[in-house]
């Protein structure tokens, strides 16, 4: 299965049009997690070099984990080495897909939506493209929405293949990609403040007429 993409056309705007991309080839061949010296994980299809790596590894910056509270212990593990990370556009097909994927087999997960022009400047410098739905597995990052090849990684990371969570779990509410801050209020202007006397009467020049220069001689 190939996966599938919901394009945004141009930088600048958010009109958005589905499309279908090629998927990397060999999508049946296995998928191997592997940490390096420092703790980073990757994923490749290539077998890992034993190692005395620890496993798991400093999340990637500005990707955070759910809230895990009351999630199975060996759950609460995975998510805290592989959080996952969705991003999402408003009435985008292949989002509503992998939606449903995430929510039906279990895994939690936090959603980033991508909506203003800053929303897709960030998705440019992350992924560097501007489609739709992209995943993230800890550092890794899946473009374009493919059961498959999702499931493979989800796997892969150690999550579990049926629904695991406790009844009564709620996923974090979805959240703009950049923060968008509210603008400053102005200072309420006291009722006490007295009014300002109007500006005096500009000064003559001081080679007009006057006391010291009555001829008003100009120099």
């Amino acid at each position: 299965m190939y996966p599938t993409f919901y394009k945004l056309p141009s930088h600048r705007l958010l009109g958005l049009a589905v499309v279908l991309l090629s998927a990397a080839s060999a999508l049946a061949q296995p998928v191997y997690r592997q940490v390096d010296k420092n703790g980073k994980v990757t994923f490749s299809d290539q077998p890992p070099v034993v190692s005395n790596a620890p496993t798991g590894g400093p999340q990637p910056a500005g990707i955070n984990a759910p809230t895990n509270a009351g999630l199975p212990y060996e759950l609460r593990q995975v998510v805290q080495r592989y959080p996952v990370t969705l991003y999402s556009g408003e009435a985008c097909g292949p989002c509503n897909e992998a939606r449903t994927l995430l929510t039906t087999r279990g895994i939690p997960f936090e959603e980033r939506t991508i909506k203003s022009n800053e929303d897709v400047d960030a998705l440019q410098r992350l992924s560097g493209q501007n489609a739709l739905p992209l995943l993230t597995v800890g550092s890794q990052q899946l473009k374009g929405f493919s059961d498959v090849e999702w499931s493979r990684y989800l796997d892969a990371a150690g999550y579990p293949k049926s629904n695991s969570l406790p009844a009564g779990y709620r996923p974090p509410p979805a959240r703009p990609l950049v923060a968008q801050q509210a603008p400053a209020a102005a200072a309420p202007r006291s009722t006490d403040t007295p009014l300002q006397p109007p500006n005096p009467a500009p000064a003559p020049p001081s080679n007009a007429p006057g006391p010291n220069n009555p001829a008003g001689i100009k120099f």
